[in-house]
């Protein structure tokens, strides 16, 4: 099929590259420069496992000219919703690309479908993207399609996941236009969904919210475990095995970033109070995982004085394999320690440079530099720590990092 994607960024790249493997002429438009260029040479603007490796193997052209859409047959939108002050979700770039569209809709006369890939409010496609899109003087449900397709990609895991699917899910804005998507996915198993537009929307923010609720629910257990002397990691183990309630997202810890958990829960929540209802669990969930992220600083504080001393980080990024800080844990730790007046050296594989933009009065080192401090804080299990020489040192551990357990002191987040 013909195939456009708007948006270059995580999702849209990931989306593109992916469907190019499966045989499908894709085009990619983005109105950065840097992402274009990028992708003509065939190299990501950001890390992801195995993605260099797959633009290379296929054929995927890029453009920031919106007119190059005019043959496709799906045009997907997968560009950036950041959250604004209140937690709500910021429209501007899915509106935009809707008016893209418009324009190119206004010079066809074939049908296509347009996919709404982008995590949004539920109600939006209805009632920002297809008013938009029906400038063209064309009319949703005739002249064109609609769907609404959510990405349940996690990264590190983006091409697999996309490959695999857990599941699909097509929120529809009638009949012909799930159908049509339908024919891109017709080969993969996994079970299948078409629902509405609406509810395929609300799919999305709930499961990323349940997952953010899991996360805060062990931590929680696992502040009173810490307070009564017993193993966190030996209770959650058990709870894994009840099938109602499964061993993922169980390991308690800091808590949960990255560019969605946190997100999707702050949008859900200003959804809900939109209308008029107040969230109390979410609300709890998000201030529980804000709190969950300041715990290294408080227990360090029990062994050394922070004023003047150098505390060390190992790793900036939200989770291994990834150079994403959006959200990160260390973000906070670093900003908390700071202000406490201490020192920072830090380490990590892959977000140095991320960090170093936030944070440029770090000090970012090597990983056995990074241990030659008066404490160390583990915020991310990358498979390096396990190999380090933590003996002789203070060091609490934010990701149950075995290894650290041979340190003079040792101190676990909550276990």
């Amino acid at each position: 099929m013909k195939i456009s994607v708007i948006g270059a960024g995580y999702v849209g790249l990931v989306t593109g590259a992916c469907l190019a493997r499966l045989g499908n002429q894709v085009l990619l438009v983005d109105t950065d420069c840097g992402r274009v260029e990028a992708v003509r040479g065939k190299k990501a603007s950001f890390y992801e496992e195995g993605l260099d490796e797959l633009l290379a193997s296929v054929e995927l052209e890029a453009s920031g000219d919106c007119r190059r859409m005019k043959e496709s047959q799906l045009i997907f939108i997968c560009v950036g919703t950041p959250c604004n002050h209140d937690g709500g979700m910021v429209l501007e770039q899915v509106a935009a690309a809707a008016h893209d569209i418009s324009d190119v809709l206004r010079e066809r006369d074939d049908y296509c479908v347009v996919v709404v890939k982008s995590t949004v409010p539920p109600g939006t496609t209805e009632s920002i993207v297809i008013p938009i899109l029906e400038k063209s003087g064309r009319r949703a449900g005739r002249d064109f399609g609609v769907c609404m397709a959510p990405e349940f990609l996690r990264e590190g895991k983006a091409i697999y996941d996309f490959l695999n699917p857990m599941r699909l899910v097509i929120g529809e804005r009638d009949r012909r236009s799930g159908d049509t998507l339908l024919e891109l996915f017709s080969d993969f198993k996994a079970p299948l969904v078409r629902t509405n537009l609406r509810t395929a929307e609300m799919i999305k923010l709930a499961a990323n919210v349940f997952l953010a609720t899991k996360i805060s629910y062990i931590n929680e257990v696992g502040n009173i475990c810490k307070k009564l002397d017993i193993d966190t990691y030996e209770v959650a183990r058990v709870l894994g095995y009840d099938g109602r309630i499964g061993s993922q997202f169980l390991n308690a810890g800091l808590g949960f970033g990255g560019s969605c958990l946190p997100k999707d829960l702050r949008a859900l929540i200003a959804c809900a109070r939109e209308r008029g209802y107040e969230p109390h669990v979410l609300e709890e969930v998000l201030r529980l995982n804000e709190a969950q992220a300041l715990k290294p600083v408080e227990l360090l504080g029990k062994h050394i004085r922070l004023q003047g001393a150098t505390v060390g980080l190992l790793s900036l990024a939200f989770k291994p394999e990834t150079d994403d800080i959006r959200d990160s844990r260390a973000v906070a730790i670093a900003a908390a320690l700071l202000n406490e007046g201490a020192a920072i050296k830090a380490y990590d594989p892959m977000a140095m440079g991320s960090f170093k933009k936030l944070f440029p009065q770090i000090t970012y080192t090597m990983a056995d530099d990074v241990l030659d401090s008066d404490a160390v804080i583990i915020v991310t299990e990358w498979p390096e720590f396990s190999r380090l020489d933590y003996r002789g040192r203070i060091v609490i551990d934010g990701r149950r990092v075995e290894k650290a357990r041979e340190a003079r002191i040792y101190e676990g987040v909550c276990w």
